[in-house]
């Protein structure tokens, strides 16, 4: 799990480091810390988060082992088995 703040000081430092690390396939997928939901980096929900709130994941499963859940909205097959496994339905 790697947070945003930790990219960079500036909005321009973090970008590039960001865009690096995608091209690199080190980075998959995003969460947003308060309320641990992860999604794709595409998502809408998760590009209106703060930057102080978002964390960034190489897969699933390491999002998962960190306690986070799959976004409802981009996400929405993930997010119905983990809903039925968690006996949330």
């Amino acid at each position: 799990m790697l947070n945003h703040s930790d990219l960079g000081d500036s909005s321009f430092t973090c970008l590039r480091a960001l865009q690096t690390l995608i091209a690199k396939g080190q980075i998959k997928l995003a969460g947003y810390k308060k309320a641990k939901i992860y999604g794709k980096l595409t998502c809408g929900s998760g590009k209106r988060m703060k930057p102080e709130n978002r964390v960034f994941f190489q897969n699933e499963q390491e999002a998962i082992s960190k306690g986070y859940r799959p976004c409802g909205h981009c996400m929405q097959a993930q997010y119905k088995l983990w809903k039925l496994k968690n006996g949330t339905i």
